[in-house]
């Protein structure tokens, strides 16, 4: 099924009234790179090119791009129910979405808060956290604990536990004054080319007990992870690291938050990285590939005693005053089930995890590339990390992503000087190779 949008052309528009997100904006209005279509592994360019997505749009599209039945489905919905109350009202298929994700999750982690975010589930999580609490008789568990180079969204909540210091210090003036951290788990020196979980750092998870000991086990709420840290550049977690700080969480009271927007729905060829590591999380984030990418979807996961501990704590009434006009909206819970349907259907999960060998053995044969200081993967996720130029960190990688559009035709994604790639769980063997071939030639040429 093909649609055909009457739209500008490229020639026509113009870039000046959109103030674009996370991006020179000066320097792409310049030099714009414009997608117009998608399909498969590829979006097609402005000038008519193919270009191999090594990265799922950004980390979502994990069934690859306008898959038809997903398609379908919004359309059919558009058409038959645009728009429904979500506060004190409902509609059928957010409570059908919400069953099969809770059927796909470990243990009593069976209830679901919809969200249109990564970001706005993080915030909607913190604030479940702080909720529990209170219901149990202690407001005064109020602090949460972040990781350094985590990333948890643009909310204040999420900059506030999130740990990229350039989102931080933009905003510092108004971020939640609670919040501490836990130390970065990529460590170049014990770790480099690592394959899979590097096995050095399980330690590192023993910083909140030095944590618990500096603010008192009874002031902290929560402590908020990603089970791979995606946006800083695929931080790997060392084995045992995430069962040694559920072990700490559990002696505490603490509640772990796994903030799985990158990691859930097939990336590591499993559901989720809970499942991929055999650790359970007290709440859980997703978006990205809840939907395929298709519409903005985001959802908070939460253990049964959770939810039943807050709703038992007011008597009646609204127990939670929370949410968003477009929670479970009913365009992006079709597209939830459609993107589920295409998942099981196709053994997408199981596809990944079988091609994951493949991916590894050959994202690591780019050791010995120019500048590269670093080659990491787990799942069908990998980055390689580069050497900074002397005082222009993040130049070179710029210019490898550039290298790579202009004259690839291959879509990377890059973070400083790290490049991050996440293909589509369709990906075939041969496009893997693909995928290495032309980022090694781009990185030949990049000097």
């Amino acid at each position: 099924m093909t649609v055909t949008l009457d739209v500008t052309t490229p020639n026509e528009l113009s870039l000046e009234a959109l103030w674009m997100p996370f991006t020179a904006n000066r320097a792409f209005k310049k030099a714009p790179r414009l997608l117009v279509e998608a399909k498969g592994m590829y979006y097609t360019s402005a000038d008519g090119r193919q270009i191999l997505d090594s990265t799922a749009g950004l980390w979502c599209v994990n069934a690859g791009h306008c898959r038809e039945p997903i398609v379908a489905a919004i359309q059919r919905a558009a058409a038959t129910l645009d728009y429904a109350p979500a506060f004190s009202m409902g509609h059928p298929t957010s409570f059908e979405l919400a069953s099969r994700l809770a059927d796909m999750l470990p243990g009593d982690l069976d209830h679901v808060f919809f969200a249109n975010s990564g970001s706005e589930a993080v915030d909607t999580a913190l604030k479940i956290a702080l909720a529990y609490h209170i219901s149990r008789g202690q407001p005064g568990r109020a602090r949460f604990i972040g990781r350094v180079r985590g990333y948890h969204g643009v909310g204040f909540g999420g900059i506030s536990v999130g740990g990229i210091e350039n989102n931080r210090k933009a905003f510092a003036a108004q971020l939640l004054p609670l919040v501490d951290h836990l130390p970065a788990t990529h460590d170049l020196a014990r770790n480099a080319f690592s394959r899979g979980q590097p096995t050095a750092g399980k330690e590192l998870a023993d910083s909140l007990e030095t944590l618990v000991q500096k603010h008192g086990a009874d002031t902290i709420a929560a402590v908020i992870v990603e089970p791979v840290a995606g946006s800083a550049g695929v931080l790997v977690p060392p084995v045992g690291y995430l069962e040694r700080l559920r072990e700490l969480c559990t002696k505490h009271g603490i509640l772990l938050i796994f903030d799985e927007v990158i990691t859930g729905f097939g990336r590591l060829g499993a559901s989720f990285g809970t499942e991929y590591f055999g650790v359970q999380p007290d709440l859980m984030t997703v978006a990205k590939g809840i939907t395929n990418g298709a519409v903005p979807m985001g959802a908070v996961f939460v253990r049964r005693g959770i939810y039943e501990s807050v709703l038992s704590a007011v008597e009646a009434g609204i127990e939670f005053f929370h949410g968003y006009t477009y929670s479970g909206h009913p365009l992006a819970a079709a597209a939830g089930l459609a993107t589920l349907d295409v998942y099981r259907e196709e053994g997408l999960f199981a596809r990944a995890a079988e091609l994951a060998p493949y991916w590894e053995a050959a994202v690591h044969s780019l050791r010995g590339s120019p500048n590269v200081i670093d080659v990491r993967n787990l799942g069908l996720v990998g980055a390689v990390e580069l050497a900074s130029r002397d005082a222009k960190v993040g130049a070179r990688g710029a210019d490898v992503m550039a290298e790579c559009f202009a004259n690839e035709n291959l879509l990377i994604r890059v973070t400083g000087d790290i490049i991050a790639m996440s293909p589509p769980l369709i990906v075939e063997r041969e496009q893997i190779d693909q995928i290495v071939e032309r980022l090694g030639r781009a990185l030949r040429r990049v000097s």
